[in-house]
């Protein structure tokens, strides 16, 4: 039998990727506090952008300087927001959200990607019609159905869906309810899984065999860009796709 990666090369590779999620939560943090400043009470993008960064277990004190140097009182790197649009094989639709110091490395980089797994990369408009901003809170199979449910009603979100092959529940609400709740939820007691605001597609796309190999090697090299934030797609892969 052949031997795996030494302790010390998988705590390499952790430590790279916890690297490239800290330099992601950063600029995040980052842009947040320059939009909307850097009170998170009062600008809930940098809440939301603080709350990942504690999940992901960066200390306060790098929190803090990331703030302080998108408010001005320390020098920083001033990222753009930029979104591309596109379009992975099979039809699948494409939404990738980048915050770069360099349009054209980011371009470039994402344009390599998409035509690299047999995808292309479109205009702006081309795919983005295609979604809605939505927050969702995510809970596990086992969570209180009447529970979550009635919760949520009180909290004032959109809509509750249940999977029934699983049992899995999200909670949908309008981006600028997100915030409130997600604390009201919490407050009931019951915290979700996970909670983000993302783009959600209003219809996905089946795709299997080699074509879902494809669209899952394409948004994953899209994700590990360094530049790049967040990766939406309207995929409806098979189990065969991560073979």
């Amino acid at each position: 039998m052949g031997r795996g990666p030494s302790i010390e090369a998988r705590k390499n590779a952790e430590d790279a990727r916890r690297g490239k999620i800290f330099t992601k939560l950063i600029r995040e943090i980052s842009v947040s506090a320059r939009a909307g400043g850097g009170d998170p009470g009062g600008n809930p993008r940098l809440r939301s952008a603080i709350d990942k960064a504690l999940s992901a277990n960066m200390t306060k004190d790098v929190i803090e300087r990331a703030v302080k140097k998108a408010t001005g009182e320390l020098e920083g790197v001033d990222y753009e927001e930029i979104r591309y649009e596109g379009y992975a094989p099979g039809g699948v639709a494409v939404i990738v959200d980048c915050l770069t110091d360099n349009k054209v490395r980011t371009v470039a980089d994402v344009r390599h990607a998409f035509g690299k797994f047999g995808g292309n990369l479109g205009t702006d408009g081309s795919v983005a019609f295609m979604f809605n901003k939505q927050g969702i809170l995510r809970y596990d199979a086992g969570a209180d159905e009447d529970a979550v449910t009635n919760a949520a009603i009180e909290a004032g979100a959109e809509d509750v869906v249940v999977y029934p092959e699983d049992g899995a529940i999200d909670v949908l609400t309008a981006p600028e309810d997100f915030a409130s709740v997600r604390d009201a939820m919490a407050a009931a007691g019951l915290p979700a899984a996970h909670a983000e605001v993302t783009m959600r597609a209003d219809n996905d796309i089946a795709v299997e065999g080699e074509t879902a190999q494809q669209v899952v090697k394409l948004l994953r090299w899209l994700e590990d860009l360094d530049d790049v934030q967040d990766v939406y797609s309207n995929a409806d892969l098979g189990d065969d796709a991560y073979a």
